[in-house]
């Protein structure tokens, strides 16, 4: 049976969907996968309940944590790969997963390390996507799911979604959009990947 965890830090609305889907389309019996872990990085995520709800078994690597280290984050990264290698994953999700992660822990996990990104990347990597895109002028906008490397949210586009921005949208309103299709994106994206693994 191939594992996936699912790192977050908030609500845990992709990964719910993911579970969800994974529940529902049966990717154990399809792809011989299942969502073993889910980690998050603050201990109050709303996201940790919902995957309990769901039956997902949880753990918390709270970043604040290593305040006091040498190296905050590699001493986080490095627990964090702790928690995770416990379950033996063949993909690692980030689903609002909002740490940034050493060269050498996305090294670690190469290849199985899966981030959705609220924008069309290349455009607009980092935060505040949405009000970016409407101060930018744009059109449209959307979602990414990529391959992590080193470089923030630059690594190679598995797949995207596109979103019209409408006449009067707030960030608020384009970004409530957006996260609906990434709910659909995001669980497509990881059945593609586990069929080409199968």
């Amino acid at each position: 049976m191939k594992n996936i965890v699912i790192l977050i830090s908030g609500g845990g609305s992709n990964m719910a969907a993911i579970v969800q889907a994974a529940q529902r389309e049966d990717w154990a019996g399809r792809f011989g996968a299942r969502v073993a872990a889910v980690i998050g990085s603050k201990a109050g995520a709303p996201g940790l309940e919902l995957a309990r709800a769901q039956g997902v078994p949880t753990e918390v690597v709270e970043h604040k944590a290593f305040a006091q280290e040498a190296d905050p984050r590699a001493a986080f990264d490095a627990a964090l790969a702790i928690a995770i290698d416990r379950h033996a994953p063949a993909l690692v999700l980030l689903a609002g997963f909002m740490r940034i992660l050493t060269p050498g822990f996305v090294q670690r996990y190469e290849g199985r390390l899966v981030n959705i990104h609220p924008s069309l990347l290349p455009a607009f990597a980092g935060l505040q996507t949405h009000q970016r895109a409407l101060d930018a002028g744009c059109q449209f906008a959307g979602a990414t799911v990529h391959r992590v490397t080193p470089e923030l949210d630059h690594g190679p586009i598995l797949g995207q979604v596109v979103v019209p921005v409408l006449p009067g949208d707030t960030a608020q309103s384009l970004g409530q959009r957006v996260l609906t299709q990434e709910h659909r994106l995001f669980p497509r994206v990881v059945a593609a990947l586990l069929a080409q693994a199968a």
